[in-house]
């Protein structure tokens, strides 16, 4: 689930709708796969999820971190972290001002905005982020149901000093559909370019495994009518990988990486989270079988995002261990 939209129903309706089943566990070529990662680079970032491990022994020799003159995988001023993922904290305990507090001292100056403003308005927003040394850079919006609605989404942006803003979940078993959904983020990519802010699209797995006809899928339609001088993308790649294995990828790392190479538009953020080498689900940053690495070398995006869905032991445990890994 990312930002209240189940991802995960969606791929296995998309699945069963072409007769498949899960594959909740890597198989074939991507299990030896797998298990170079777990056994190498997988192992360190095990090593550097944990509190208190040295950064030297996370990175030894393995390319996760950055020796004395290595330039670093993941410069520190381009870690952020999806709001979604501390939604518990922020509703219950500790809170939504203490929580942001406790990611400032973490080292985090960059959130991704999602869930409303929990009673404040845009203003009083900014006015925190900038006491705490914190910027909302982007957020997740749904497509605005009238041009009035826009024009707020746009201009609360504004406000909090965002540079992106992303659609965070779309589905529909219609072409049709997915065509007036791209001609209308068009539209507003347009108005948010006016405004000095980037519009993107976020992905979940069943745009590349849901079938529309054709051979068509919707990541098809998606890379075909968004306008790329306008329309970023932001890639999940949990989903991206989780998609590859659903359909029986060797290499879901490669798949991910023929994603982003492949698409018109720009690859601007990344959504980084982990997949559990037992049940597929998501894991915290380090403890799972996703070779980062190997895509961060390939591509490099203007944002690293961490995200968990369902945070391993606590949302603020997953934040600390995504910046840590992202760091080391």
């Amino acid at each position: 689930m990312c930002y209240g939209y189940d991802g995960d129903r969606t791929l296995t309706e998309s699945l069963a709708a072409r007769g498949l089943g899960r594959r909740r566990l890597l198989r074939g070529a991507a299990v030896a796969l797998g298990a170079g990662a777990l056994a190498a680079g997988g192992a360190a970032s095990a090593l550097a999820a944990q509190p208190g491990a040295a950064p030297a022994q996370a990175a030894t020799g393995l390319g996760l971190g950055h020796g004395k003159g290595r330039k670093p995988l993941v410069p520190p001023g381009k870690i952020s972290i999806q709001l979604y993922t501390l939604r518990d904290a922020l509703g219950g305990e500790p809170g939504y001002d203490a929580t942001l507090r406790e990611l400032s001292r973490i080292g985090y100056n960059k959130v991704e905005q999602a869930l409303g403003y929990y009673g404040r308005s845009a203003r009083e927003l900014r006015r925190f982020y900038d006491r705490l040394g914190i910027r909302a850079t982007s957020s997740h919006d749904g497509i605005s149901e009238t041009d009035e609605a826009l024009r707020t989404k746009i201009d609360n942006a504004r406000t909090l000093g965002q540079k992106y803003m992303n659609v965070p979940y779309l589905a529909s078993s219609s072409a049709d559909e997915w065509k007036r959904w791209a001609e209308r983020m068009n539209v507003e990519a347009r108005a948010a370019c006016r405004a000095g802010i980037r519009y993107g699209y976020h992905n979940h797995a069943h745009e590349f495994t849901a079938d529309l006809g054709r051979g068509r899928t919707p990541w098809d339609i998606l890379s075909a009518e968004l306008d790329p001088r306008y329309v970023h993308l932001e890639i999940d790649l949990y989903w991206t990988v989780t998609a590859a294995i659903e359909l029986g990828e060797s290499d879901p790392e490669g798949f991910s990486l023929d994603v982003i190479r492949a698409a018109p538009q720009s690859v601007l953020q990344f959504h980084v989270k982990d997949r559990s080498a037992t049940d597929g689900d998501t894991s915290d940053l380090g403890t799972g079988i996703i070779d980062f690495p190997r895509i961060f070398q390939a591509h490099q995006v203007k944002e690293y995002i961490v995200e968990n869905d369902r945070p391993d032991v606590t949302p603020i445990e997953t934040a600390r261990v995504g910046y840590r890994y992202l760091r080391r």
